[in-house]
C-alpha cells in the first residue's frame, strides 16, 4: 500500500510496451482508492503516468466506468462510428457511450472528479476499486466488483483453452 495514493496494487502496472510513445498503454493490477464527499478520486500514481493528462470516462459494460487515455477513446468511437450508419445496433451503442463520456484531466494533487451520472450508473460510494484492464482502467463499486470475481473465477480456469489457444502457459 502506497498511503500518499491510497492504493493496493497487486500487479505492477508499470510494465508498458517500450519504445515509441505512441504505443497504447499497458493497464494492470488492481487498487483501492477512495472517492470523497465531491466526488474526486485520488488516480492510482502507477496508472495516471500510463493514461496521460488527458483522459475519457465513458459508462463501462457490466455497470463499471472506463477510465481510457484520449488516444484509445477516439480510436474505439472511430471503430464504432464507421458502422453505425447502416447497423442499428452500433448507432444505439455509439449514442449512449458517447453520450456518458467526459473528458477529465488530473488536478494538481492527481485527482479525477468522477461525474455523478457516472457515479450513479455504476453505483459508486466510496468504497471502489480501479482495475487495469491493458488499454484502459475500470472504475468498479468494490461489492460488485468481488461478485463479479467471484462469478467469473471457475469459468476463468474453464474457458482458458479457448479464449488462449496459441498461448503456453
Amino acid at each position: 500500500m502506497n498511503p500518499a495514493d491510497g492504493e493496493t496494487s497487486t500487479d505492477d502496472a508499470s510494465l508498458g510496451s517500450s519504445g515509441a510513445s505512441a504505443a497504447l498503454p499497458l493497464l494492470l493490477g488492481t487498487y483501492a482508492p477512495k472517492i470523497d464527499a465531491k466526488g474526486r478520486m485520488a488516480l492510482p500514481a502507477k496508472l495516471r503516468g500510463q493514461l496521460g493528462a488527458g483522459m475519457v470516462m465513458a459508462r463501462g459494460q457490466e455497470r463499471c466506468v472506463y477510465l481510457l487515455p484520449q488516444s484509445e477513446f477516439r480510436r474505439i468511437a472511430m471503430r464504432i462510428q464507421r458502422t453505425s450508419m447502416g447497423n442499428k445496433a452500433a448507432r444505439d451503442y455509439l449514442r449512449v457511450f458517447l453520450s456518458g463520456a467526459v473528458d477529465e484531466d488530473p488536478d494538481k494533487q492527481g485527482r479525477i472528479l468522477v461525474p455523478q451520472m457516472l457515479r450513479d450508473y455504476a453505483d459508486l460510494g466510496d468504497d471502489i476499486v480501479v482495475i487495469g484492464v491493458g488499454t484502459r482502467a475500470e472504475i468498479w463499486n468494490r461489492t460488485a466488483w468481488e461478485s463479479y470475481l467471484e462469478d467469473k473465477e471457475q469459468g476463468y480456469s474453464d474457458i482458458a483453452d479457448d479464449v488462449l489457444p496459441a498461448v503456453d502457459f
